[in-house]
């Protein structure tokens, strides 16, 4: 089924905007991902390059151009009008390690949210010239067709992304909960992307994704895409004013919270 053209309102136009501005930041993206990688900080677990901040302005540029009463939260840094009544959600590379190894599975991901609620998410992964798109409570599209989450329901037939915890504390505790989960179903999978990974549930590739620590900007659009093709997802931040947390995102039919459940 194809999503619906028509004239647009003022949400399909900001859409429209995101979309022009992921594509635009995919299209640097792949043009760089065979040069040299200027490395600005290299952690236990995570790497940080330069390549972030400059993909990051460039789609500051993209909206802020359309939209200058707006503010921008990204990865690199908050932009943009303080206390705007919009605000946009941005992780100008997730994948940032596969990208420095030369793995291409990366994406950019960016959101649009109104107070706490999340509007839109457009999530483009340039190596496969897939942009996943969706507004709240329309339908969620790749390329402009309409997609939807599995309907397996049994963990023995599940694909599923388990994190464990190598970088916040709770490494053995989260290694536990890898082999726990492994044990159930059909295969595990570690993209090293999350926005991408939420993204394969919303398109039936994948079923599940459980992360004890991740940043809203990580996930904000796949959410949106997510939930608009079915799906769910769960977020407990780690603190009230955190930007980071605990995510379980599924295909709203496996029995993920028992599944989860660890025997003491």
């Amino acid at each position: 089924m194809t999503c619906a053209v028509y004239q647009q309102t003022p949400i399909e136009q900001r859409l429209a905007v995101a979309e022009a501005a992921a594509r635009a930041a995919g299209a640097y993206l792949r043009q760089q991902f065979h040069a040299a990688r200027c490395v600005n900080e290299e952690l236990p677990h995570d790497i940080k390059l330069q390549l972030d901040k400059d993909t990051q302005q460039l789609i500051e540029q993209h909206l802020l151009t359309a939209f200058p009463q707006d503010s921008v939260l990204g990865e690199e840094g908050c932009s943009g009008l303080s206390g705007a009544e919009y605000e946009w959600v941005v992780d100008p590379l997730d994948g940032t390690v596969n990208y420095y190894y030369g793995i291409p599975l990366f994406c950019v991901s960016i959101a649009l949210r109104k107070g706490e609620a999340v509007l839109l998410g457009c999530v483009y992964d340039p190596m496969q010239d897939e942009c996943f798109t969706a507004m709240a409570g329309k339908p969620a599209c790749l390329n402009g067709e309409q997609i939807k989450v599995s309907a397996r329901s049994r963990m023995a037939e599940a694909v599923v992304f388990v994190g464990h915890g190598t970088h916040d504390g709770s490494g053995a505790k989260g290694i536990r909960r890898f082999a726990h989960i492994s044990s159930q179903v059909r295969k595990v999978r570690i993209l090293g992307s999350a926005a991408l990974s939420i993204c394969y549930i919303a398109a039936a590739r994948m079923d599940a994704y459980i992360e004890n620590r991740i940043n809203v900007w990580d996930f904000a659009a796949a959410r949106v895409i997510l939930e608009s093709a079915g799906g769910c997802l769960e977020y407990t931040p780690s603190a009230a004013d955190s930007v980071s947390g605990a995510v379980v995102a599924w295909n709203g039919a496996l029995p993920i919270h028992s599944a989860l459940q660890m025997p003491d």
